[in-house]
Formats: structure tokens, sequence, C-alpha cells
């Protein structure tokens, strides 16, 4: 006889995964697949999103995958229409994909990168909050997890856009936290730190060393599947009484001061 009454298990619900072809997407979609959820994955890379799709059915789950380049965003809403046709609901999104193009103020790309970043990172992440939310209304129930980035909660130069649509991201989730919460839908927020992805594949891996041990407590980056199930946490059906945080993943970058 259990002694407590909250489920801790995702067993039988839908899923979204954006960014899921590679890295914490990648890392992510698997963790959701081995604890029972139907996974839907969403990534611009059609080919190595098949490739993921393939390990996660091959494992004998249950998951079917779906190209599409967030700056489309007329496709977004077809795109979660039909997930929704093909599983029959959809209760959780993981709004995971990113993009960070490096760009000093006066760059001659500044406003191509900030169209691009601020296009994926923020206006396609609330296009899919708009998109799943009928559905979630229909189910009595949802979990919403933003991807931010600790560059959300502190600054890195000639990245001025990444770091104002991650600072975005942050703020899109605490309103519809509030917008949301009585209809039973949270909406949280992880904000990774220096991971191995290939967003720092170009890193010089003694570069990463110095500046792990230099700036975080752990002393290392860390790696996808360790972002992947501070997500899982708060989709949950247990943490119906957590909405609105920030939660750094980060190895207490964050918190060190010396």
């Amino acid at each position: 006889m259990a002694l407590s009454k909250l489920s801790r298990s995702v067993a039988g619900k839908v899923v979204i995964v954006t960014g899921a072809a590679s890295g914490m997407g990648r890392a992510t979609a698997r963790l959701f697949a081995d604890e029972g959820a139907s996974v839907a994955l969403i990534d611009v890379n059609e080919e190595p999103l098949q490739t993921v799709l393939g390990e996660i059915r091959d494992a004998g789950y249950n998951a079917e995958a779906w190209t599409l380049d967030l700056l489309d965003r007329t496709a977004i809403g077809p795109t979660v229409d039909a997930i929704a046709a093909h599983f029959g609901s959809i209760d959780i999104l993981i709004n995971n994909a990113g993009i960070s193009i490096p760009a000093p103020l006066d760059a001659d790309h500044y406003e191509d990168a900030w169209d691009k970043v601020l296009g994926v990172l923020i206006t396609a992440q609330t296009l899919l909050c708009r998109a799943v939310l009928p559905y979630m209304r229909e189910g009595g129930w949802g979990r919403i997890v933003n991807i931010a980035s600790t560059e959300g909660l502190g600054a890195t130069k000639y990245g001025s856009p990444y770091t104002a649509a991650k600072t975005g991201v942050i703020g899109l989730t605490r309103s519809l936290a509030v917008e949301l919460g009585r209809e039973n839908i949270t909406v949280n927020c992880v904000c990774p730190g220096p991971i191995n992805t290939g967003m720092t594949s170009a890193i010089p891996d003694q570069d990463k060393v110095i500046f792990a041990k230099r700036r975080t407590a752990l002393g290392r980056y860390g790696d996808p599947e360790e972002v992947a199930h501070a997500t899982f946490s708060l989709t949950l059906p247990a943490m119906q009484y957590v909405t609105g945080v920030t939660l750094p993943a980060d190895g207490g970058l964050t918190i060190k001061n010396a």
C-alpha cells in the first residue's frame, strides 16, 4: 500500500519535444520514451531526426517525427494539429529547440541574427504554447517546460540576441504560469548552463575544462541527459504545485562567486 497519493508516472502521456534530433532534445525524448510516454519529435534536420526516431522505436517505444522549421510560423499550428490527430491528445510540451548566432552590436549580420534567434527561441515557443493550449484544455491537464539558459540570468558579450531571447523565455514562462494556473496547466523553465552539446562542440576541450573548474561548483560541463532529468521532473503529475519557476541546471554556475 502506497503512503503517497500523487503520481510520478508519465506513462500514457503525449509529449512534444522540439529540437529532438540532437543534444538535450534527443536526451529528453529518449527519457520520456523510457518512462512510457508517447513522444512527438520535432526538428528542422530530417536525417538526424529520423535516426532518433529509429532509436526510440527500436527500443520498443511509441514515437513519431515531424520535420519543422520553427521560423515558418504558418507551419507550427498545422504540425501541432497533426500530432494531436496522430496520438489523440497532447499533454506535455518541451520547448527545447535552440539556435545561437554570435553578433556584435555593430556587425553587418546583426539584424539577421536578431530575427532568426528571437524567431526560434521566443516567437516559436510562444506559438507552440498557443497551439497546444486547446488540447491541454480539452484534457483538463498540461505541462509546459520552456528551455531558456543561464544566459537569461547573466550575459556574454556578442550574444545580445541570444541573451534577449532567453531572458524573454523566462518572462514568458512566468506570465503564462499565472495565466494558465487555474486550468491545471503548469508552465516552468529550465536554464541549462555549460552543457556538452552541438552548440558548444566548437569550444576546445581544454577551454571547457578551465572554464568549468573556474566557474561551476561541480567543476565540469554537464551532459544532455542531466538537463533532461531536470526538465522531466517538472512534468510529473505530482509536480502540480510548482509553476512559474526558473530552474538552473548549471552545475552551480549561477551561485558560485569564487
